[in-house]
């Protein structure tokens, strides 16, 4: 693969060119075409490992590559977040709290999927619900998703990455809720994972500036308590340290010249778990 594309900022953000968002488009929309098919998957009593033998089954079936598969030793094509995981949940391992990989009435999930295709990585998660959710974990699904909304609006040319930290960060707090501070968005293209680090929260006007062609992920993930996680003994998996519920959702974007391109839209329409109950 070309890791050499474009140009790089002094603060080694590789800005990349017009002619690459077709790639990195292609890309998203395999990542988000595998979420959306996973969807009806999400049941009371199916199991991670379930899911993620589908999502691999998908994978094949279009050909392309599963950027988690092999990386740093990962063997699964996804990661299944359940509950109070906040990030890179093992499929087939054990529900941290539970004896078992099965999902339960009420849980709520972020599955999160990289695919490689013809040299693009298409990074993007999204919730799930199994079942009927609770009140205060659908608000919670709903906080995060305005989130990172907002954060992808605050994107354009001369805007900083403070601004869209500080974009998403206002919006969780003003809703009494914490923003995960221990895991960041990231630059992505050719490469998995590339500066910069998409902190998100922050002050207005800090950070690096953003310039058409940078490609990124966007990702909070907004807790129903307190910000801090650990990370347990499998070396992957975190979780929220007061054990509240946990959500993300994750978009990679291209910053164009009057704004952002998303790469991931769901082509189904089912980015948000509730597309098929009343908001």
């Amino acid at each position: 693969m070309d890791e050499t594309r474009g140009r790089i900022t002094r603060d080694g953000i590789r800005i990349y060119e017009d002619g690459d968002f077709a790639g990195m488009a292609a890309a998203g929309r395999v990542a988000a075409e595998i979420l959306d098919a996973v969807a009806a998957q999400v049941r009371p009593g199916c199991t991670t490992e379930a899911l993620d033998d589908f999502i691999t089954a998908e994978v094949e079936r279009r050909g392309v590559i599963s950027a988690t598969i092999g990386y740093k030793g990962y063997r699964h094509a996804s990661c299944i977040s359940v509950n109070h995981v906040v990030c890179h949940g093992i499929p087939g391992a054990k529900i941290p709290g539970r004896s078992s990989s099965s999902v339960l009435e009420g849980d709520i999930l972020n599955i999160d999927v990289t695919v490689i295709v013809d040299g693009w990585f298409g990074d993007s998660s999204r919730m799930y619900i199994a079942g009927t959710p609770k009140p205060f974990a659908l608000r919670l699904i709903q906080v995060t998703h305005d989130a990172l909304m907002k954060g992808i609006e605050a994107v354009r040319p001369g805007a900083t990455f403070g601004d869209i930290g500080h974009a998403i960060q206002a919006h969780v707090e003003a809703h009494r809720m914490s923003v995960v501070r221990d895991f960041c968005g990231h630059g992505l293209g050719r490469v998995f994972h590339a500066p910069p680090n998409v902190l998100h929260y922050g002050r207005p006007g800090s950070g690096a500036v953003l310039e058409e062609g940078m490609f990124f992920t966007i990702e909070p993930m907004v807790n129903l308590g307190r910000p801090e996680t650990k990370v347990l003994a499998d070396d992957w998996t975190a979780i929220t340290r007061d054990k509240s519920l946990s959500a993300q959702f994750e978009h990679s974007v291209g910053v164009t010249a009057t704004g952002a391109q998303i790469f991931t839209l769901s082509p189904a329409g089912l980015f948000h778990p509730t597309w098929g109950q009343a908001a």
